[in-house]
């Protein structure tokens, strides 16, 4: 005879203890109020974890947590793996499966609602018009900062529009948007750190799986968060040395003139105007204008924060030179859950990934390419443009690879990266390979939820 309900035994288990395999009896919310049409049902697919993570806190399950931990363990909801010893290198490499050890309880971040986007077309595709779009956001970031400097009101119609555009392609694919913030102008770069942050905040709110219109919302509070440096004399923001205590406070102080520059502007900024006045507070509640403590601090000012400084790491400034993609996200590792909130920092290395879109890299046989896509679940596989052969000469026509194919060399061998190398390397500079129009991309195919293996 089967079990009578009264034989059945609950246990509350928290979302990020979830895994495959356990029998979904209760919610800590009633069904109609979720997405599920089953009421109770056991997990099979690594989504409806995500799911049940996005949109509640804890769940009962059929049975006891002792027997249920036996399952095979899942990454918690921000998508991240248990950390490595070898830095956030290991984040990205396959290990062994062992049990996940029990986690405290962490504030929920995630909105109750997650949406799982699917790339609609390939980079080569939507190049074209990303590269459109960019130049058009660039003009209205540089607009908008020149304007304030001279006492103009911000356009802020121009300013959703250019950054409705951006997000547009950011849902239809990110990668190509993103390579495209790999273009670094040091003279340039107070307007062009602007729209870069708000491009990769774009990306990683489609990352993260918030609704599009938070999406839209956080690329403007990204577009926006340094416009209080329009307040900031020229001969401080651009001084090529280290700055004096008195230079410091006075640049520090861009936070409050951006609050009130956009409080002057449309109440309906009232979300740019935490992130303005907020992208500099820290974890630790070392940050500034006001040392908040990390649950004081706003959700998309977290995010913008943490976007804010991977792009200023890697872009070229008057007193430092951009440093490459990896060595930042080494820095954002060191410092997730003291600067920065550590889910958002680990979900952020996962999604950049150790070759972002736009990076020059070398591999093993010497020939040289250009990383044009990066598969959302193999980070180390990404799809590469080869222009230079193992002699570093020019290759005519190019020829794109899909490291996930694991496709050979003429030895027979299986094409592997061994280094990224800066722009400009071998005479590789990535604007003229936009501006050719030569970036382009055979779509690479979406899997399952497997388990992410690199």
């Amino acid at each position: 005879m089967g079990k009578t309900h009264q034989e059945i035994v609950e246990t509350r288990v928290h979302v990020s203890e979830l895994a495959l395999g356990m029998h979904v009896v209760r919610l800590d919310r009633a069904w109609e109020e979720t997405d599920f049409l089953l009421q109770g049902f056991v997990i099979k697919d690594p989504r409806e974890i995500h799911s049940l993570q996005a949109q509640c806190e804890f769940v009962f399950i059929e049975g006891k947590l002792e027997k249920a931990s036996q399952h095979a363990p899942h990454p918690t909801r921000s998508g991240t793996r248990p950390k490595s010893s070898s830095g956030f290198l290991g984040m990205f490499k396959r290990s062994p499966q062992k049990p996940v050890e029990k986690e405290e309880t962490v504030k929920k971040v995630a909105p109750r609602r997650r949406v799982n986007y699917i790339n609609k077309v390939d980079v080569g595709t939507e190049m074209p018009f990303a590269a459109v779009k960019f130049e058009d956001a660039q003009k209205t970031a540089k607009s908008i900062m020149s304007g304030l400097r001279v006492g103009r009101a911000l356009d802020l119609n121009n300013a959703r529009a250019v950054v409705n555009s951006c997000v547009e392609s950011v849902l239809r694919n990110e990668n190509a948007l993103m390579l495209l913030t790999k273009i670094k102008h040091q003279d340039e770069y107070t307007a062009e750190h602007c729209i870069n942050v708000s491009i990769l905040s774009a990306a990683f709110g489609k990352h993260l799986g918030l609704l599009e219109g938070e999406i839209r919302t956080l690329a403007l509070c990204g577009l926006l968060h340094d416009v209080g440096k329009t307040r900031i004399p020229d001969a401080v923001l651009n001084k090529p040395g280290a700055l004096t205590p008195a230079e410091f406070d006075m640049m520090r102080g861009h936070t409050t003139h951006g609050r009130t520059i956009l409080m002057g502007t449309s109440s309906s900024l009232a979300t740019a105007v935490d992130v303005a006045f907020a992208h500099h507070e820290r974890m630790d509640g070392q940050g500034y204008p006001r040392g908040l403590e990390a649950h004081q601090i706003p959700y998309f000012a977290k995010i913008v924060g943490l976007v804010d400084t991977y792009d200023a790491i890697t872009s070229n400034r008057v007193y430092d030179k951009g440093r490459a993609s990896m060595q930042a996200l080494d820095i954002i590792h060191k410092h997730r859950g003291t600067q920065f909130d550590k889910e958002l920092a680990e979900a952020f290395i996962q999604m950049i990934g150790i070759y972002p879109p736009g990076s020059i890299v070398e591999m093993l046989n010497g020939e040289v390419g250009i990383v044009v896509e990066s598969h959302p679940k193999h980070k180390l596989k990404p799809k590469v443009l080869i222009v230079r052969d193992a002699d570093h000469l020019e290759i005519t026509p190019h020829r794109s690879l899909d490291l996930m194919t694991a496709p050979k060399d003429n030895a027979g061998d299986t094409y592997q990266i061994a280094k990224e190398v800066p722009d400009g390397t071998y005479g590789i500079v990535l604007q003229d390979f936009v501006d050719q129009g030569l970036i382009m991309s055979a779509p690479i195919p979406e899997t399952s939820d497997e388990p992410w293996n690199g």
